[in-house]
């Protein structure tokens, strides 16, 4: 997880900057195919907007209760992850406030639901959760990819996903204006090394990498 603020904006946030921080997480796995959705959404977000000085994106990765103190931290929470809606793969929910952390519980899709559904209970137990919470959430089509990328339905859907968290950032008072120049590296909420591109271009094939597996056994249980 590499998770910090952003370089300020051109622009002042005003005098309630530091009393109104907006979190904008991005949770899952970028090495399991559509689970690295909401991961992937906050790296775009970053590559494409500024936002003012009391914005901080942040990938979330699969860190679970480590996320605690940045969730404490945001008066408002803006979350995008992959999730288990039963809908059809690529469409996008929008579950707000008290309903995310039942919501995350009701159909656990991989481990870090759980871990990040007890991180918003414990932030609600500590008074020291956010005033508005928004989950964008995605349903996946494919998870079981290991070293996969996103699969072009929900690659499609991310593109939904950016103007509706713009739209309600600019509502928070983000501030959301068109990034001028290109992020630094040593600011990225990614290592550029596994950015989206450079990720998919670097990908061996499935010969290169033994994701088909074994050709002996595979035929064996095809006999079978």
């Amino acid at each position: 997880m590499r998770a910090h603020p952003l370089e300020p904006a051109c622009h002042p946030a005003g005098d309630n900057a530091a009393a109104d921080t907006i979190v904008v997480l991005g949770i899952g796995n970028v090495l399991w195919a559509d689970e690295g959705f909401g991961v992937r959404c906050v790296e775009a977000l970053q590559a494409r907007w500024d936002f003012a000085p009391h914005v901080r994106l942040a990938d979330g990765g699969t860190q679970g209760l480590y996320l605690l103190p940045l969730v404490q931290s945001a008066r408002r929470l803006l979350i995008l992850d992959a999730v288990d809606y039963g809908l059809p793969p690529g469409t996008l929910k929008l579950v707000e406030n008290d309903e995310v952390p039942r919501f995350l519980g009701a159909k656990k899709m991989s481990l870090h639901q759980t871990g990040f559904q007890e991180v918003l209970m414990l932030a609600q137990m500590t008074d020291s959760y956010p005033r508005e919470v928004l989950l964008v959430g995605c349903q996946p089509e494919q998870l079981e990819d290991y070293g996969g990328s996103l699969r072009p339905v929900v690659k499609a859907a991310l593109e939904d996903a950016l103007p509706l968290a713009i739209e309600r950032l600019a509502q928070w008072g983000a501030q959301p204006v068109p990034r001028a120049a290109p992020v630094g590296a040593e600011r990225c909420v990614n290592a550029p090394v596994i950015g989206l591109a450079a990720y998919e271009s670097g990908r061996p094939s499935a010969e290169a990498a033994c994701r088909v597996g074994d050709a002996r056994f595979l035929a064996a249980g095809a006999q079978g």
